[in-house]
């Protein structure tokens, strides 16, 4: 199976030149504190001395993260903490008030509708973070950017499964097999997918850095609007880096 880790390098790697950050002595991969570098060399103080968050598109130092473009795709943002979060394993994701990064990013998908010309429908967007298996850099970033088509029908075929604990998903995705659990609300609000996951899964919360988490706006039969969360842990004898990533569509077809 791909590595799904290899596109984030070579993100990074046209990231980083494009923002004309050193790279002596670099030629092969790219360095994994180059986003914290952008967020914390950049974006965070342009916003602090001239209002203005360049090379980040947003920038939100109250709440505490900032919105990147990425260099693929014409559809795909990052939400990054302006504070020092290694990924998906930071203790301090599942502190009593830990900030809800997930849903800062749930309303910062107008971004993406905006890149694609029109408004989408919830359930034609998503939100993926990676495991430290499947990433590149050691700096929190959750992924805002379209969903497969594929995965949003398989989604909607199967939405009647997808109930309130966590439970198996009938079917693969992209070849892997997932668990799901369902989220009632036009929006994240206190609903952490992290903690969700922690807090639904002992063995889970003792090796976050495994698993990934990808966030799927639905609605569901009863005519609730709700979200899908899914997870992946990694089996790196199957060729499996948790790399929810790979459920989503940086070319954003389904905008089509």
């Amino acid at each position: 199976m791909r590595n799904p880790s290899l596109p984030s390098r070579v993100r990074w790697f046209v990231l980083t030149l494009s923002m004309a950050w050193p790279l002596a002595g670099r030629t092969a991969h790219a360095d994994p504190s180059a986003l914290w570098n952008i967020v914390n060399g950049k974006c965070v103080p342009h916003q602090q001395t001239e209002h203005n968050p360049a090379p980040c598109v947003l920038a939100d130092l109250t709440a505490g993260y900032i919105i990147l473009k990425d260099m693929v795709g014409a559809t795909q943002f990052l939400a990054i903490p302006t504070a020092r979060t290694s990924g998906i394993e930071a203790p301090s994701l599942l502190a009593p008030g830990a900030p809800n990064y997930w849903d800062d990013a749930w309303r910062a998908r107008h971004l993406t509708e905006e890149k694609a010309g029109h408004a989408l429908p919830r359930e034609a967007l998503s939100l993926a973070v990676n495991s430290t298996y499947g990433r590149s850099q050691d700096q929190l970033h959750i992924h805002i950017d379209c969903i497969r088509a594929d995965v949003r029908d398989a989604l909607a075929a199967h939405r009647d499964a997808i109930g309130p604990a966590w439970s198996a998903f009938p079917v693969p995705l992209s070849g892997l097999h997932w668990r799901a659990l369902r989220v009632d609300g036009a929006d994240l609000g206190d609903a952490n997918p992290f903690r969700l996951l922690a807090d639904g899964d002992k063995d889970a919360a003792a090796a976050m850095g495994k698993h990934t988490l990808v966030v799927v706006g639905m609605t569901f039969a009863d005519g609730k609007p709700g979200f899908a969360v899914l997870d992946d842990q990694v089996d790196l004898t199957k060729g499996d880096f948790a790399s929810s990533e790979v459920l989503q569509d940086h070319d954003c077809d389904i905008a089509r």
